[in-house]
Formats: structure tokens, C-alpha cells, sequence
């Protein structure tokens, strides 16, 4: 069977060299979405995931992410302030322990007792970025985090008066040789965002779910609207019914235009991947892009359906 890696944004080509490299070389889809989310985390170019991302309001980065092949093989890690690599530790805790879910210090902790090495998350440059809009919100480039960045006010989104809006997180699938599934979700998450919040990304059913059986599905955007509609799992059961790919992902993005009232900053986009290889991305609103990686080489690309234009 033809491998194939699936990922999020215009920097998915970091992913998918990575995943591709362990298929390439005899490896499972799981080893291959591990990784692939281990390269975004570790490139600190990438101001969203990993090291590099931008921080919370109090200044401190804090990562979440999760790996999934099935049902019954999933696990993640929420909170993580110390360490560069959640997917690889959400790894840990999905084949280490009888959990699925660690957060904060318990998952520093355990990460510690795994052998884990701590790293230095806030780089020079996600600093500069957070003291400029410490300082002065507006001062902030906001075209060029459009779709990323909370209020003005961070005190509206303390109060509830305001939505957070999305953010760029790293959503892998992969599909081996032998038609195994495999997918990870690994984030900053939102540029200043409250302290302790987490989004979608690590939460199974949310930001990623895959089951041998139906299909992956995994997300990216404003995580509270993915949560509400728990956004992969309802692609995969729509898979599960029969559904294509694309029309899987354009009935949770449907789903969302039906249940939320959106404001014009709100993003989401999904991507997702049958048994038999087939696969598709699409998005609420213009911007998204997807990297794909199959027999035709890596392109990136524009989500194949927007809805709302």
C-alpha cells in the first residue's frame, strides 16, 4: 500500500519530511506521527507549537498535545512547561500506564521518571513578541497573527465577554504501508491566552481521533468551537456511515455555522483519511492550507473546500 502523510499549514512539509523518513524506512504509522509532530515541536521557527511558541499572558509557554491510533491506544498530555515534545510524552502515557490524560505537574513529573530532558521553551524572539503586546496589545502585527491573537482586552476573555479565536496547531495523519493509521495533534496554543487554558489539541475527540476501523480526523482552529461539536470524533463517525472524506469534515464544519454564531475572526479546519488511503481538508473560512505528502511528492495546498467565503 502507497503511505501517505496529511498535515496542517503552510509549515506541514517540516512534518511530513520527518514522518516520511520513518516510512520510508520500514516504519509504523505511529512512529511516523511521532515523528512528524517531534520536527514542528523542535523548530523554532514555528511560533505555535513547540519551542518557539508564543506564550500565555504571564509569559510562560505551555504545550498540549496527543497521539492516536485507535480507540483503546491513545494518550496526551496537557500544560507542559518544560519540556519540548508532548506528542512523544502523550506517547509515554498511552503505552506506560493505564491513563490517557495527564496534565501539569503530573505530567512534568511523569515525563521526568520517563527520562524525558527538560528544555528552555520561550526563545528571544516569542519573548520580544510577548512584551510588545504586554506593553501595548496593539503595537502587535495583528494581519500577520490574524485568526491567532485573543481581544485587545485580555480581561474580555477573563470575563467570558469575549471568544477566543483560533490558532495554528500541528495536526498530523499518517497512513503506513501496511494501511495502518496513526495521527498526533501538538500545540502552544493561543498566542496570550489565559493561563491554564487548553484547547481542542489534546483532548481525544476533539482535536484528533482515528480508529482503524472508520477512519482520522484531526483539526485545527478556534479549539472552543471544535470541542463543542467534538469536531474529528463526529468526522470519524460520519466515515464510519459511509461518508467520503470530504463530506465527513464538511458536516462537522456545517455543524459549527448551525450551533455557534460566529464572529469574523473564528476559524476552523479539519483533515482526514479513510482505511483505504482517501483523504480530504476543508475549512470554515479562506487562509487554510494543508501539506500533503503521497506517491505525487509534498505539496502544500489550499483547503479543497471553504465555506464561507
Amino acid at each position: 500500500m502507497n503511505p501517505l502523510v496529511l498535515s496542517t499549514w503552510s509549515f506541514g512539509p517540516v512534518a511530513n519530511a520527518a514522518g516520511l523518513r520513518v516510512l520510508h524506512a520500514g516504519g509504523k504509522a505511529l512512529d511516523a506521527a511521532e515523528a512528524a509532530a517531534t520536527a514542528v515541536e523542535n523548530d523554532p521557527t514555528i511560533d505555535s507549537v513547540g519551542v518557539g511558541g508564543l506564550p500565555d499572558a504571564d509569559g510562560r509557554v505551555s504545550l498540549d498535545g496527543c497521539i492516536m491510533t485507535d480507540p483503546d491506544r491513545c494518550g496526551a498530555v496537557c500544560c507542559i512547561r518544560t519540556y519540548a515534545n508532548p506528542v512523544a510524552i502523550a506517547r509515554r502515557v498511552m503505552e506506560r500506564t493505564i491513563h490517557v490524560t495527564l496534565a501539569g505537574d503530573g505530567a512534568e513529573a511523569f515525563a521526568a521518571r520517563e527520562g524525558f530532558a527538560p528544555a528552555h521553551l520561550l526563545t528571544p524572539a516569542a519573548r520580544s513578541e510577548w512584551e510588545k503586546w504586554r506593553n501595548d496589545p496593539r503595537s502587535i502585527d495583528r494581519d500577520h497573527y490574524r485568526g491567532w491573537l485573543p481581544p485587545v482586552n485580555i480581561e474580555e476573555v477573563r470575563t467570558g465577554r469575549a471568544r477566543e479565536p483560533s490558532h495554528d496547531t500541528v495536526s498530523i495523519l499518517v497512513r503506513d504501508t501496511a494501511g495502518a493509521l496513526a495521527g498526533a495533534c501538538s500545540t502552544s496554543g493561543m498566542a496570550f491566552k489565559v493561563p491554564g487554558r487548553v484547547g481542542d489539541s489534546p483532548i481525544i475527540g476533539h482535536g484528533l481521533y482515528v480508529d482503524q476501523h472508520a477512519g482520522a480526523a484531526a483539526a485545527t482552529g478556534t479549539g472552543e468551537i471544535i470541542t463543542g461539536v467534538c469536531g474529528s470524533f463526529l468526522a470519524v463517525e460520519e466515515m464510519r456511515r459511509g461518508a467520503g472524506p470530504l463530506d465527513a469534515v464538511l458536516v462537522v464544519l456545517r455543524r459549527i455555522v448551525e450551533r455557534f454564531r460566529l464572529l469574523p475572526e473564528h476559524q476552523v479546519a479539519l483533515i482526514a483519511v479513510t482505511p483505504s488511503g482517501a483523504w480530504a481538508s476543508a475549512a470554515l473560512r479562506p487562509g487554510f492550507h494543508h501539506a500533503i505528502s503521497d506517491t505525487h511528492g509534498t505539496r502544500v495546498e489550499a483547503a479543497q473546500r471553504v465555506l464561507i467565503a
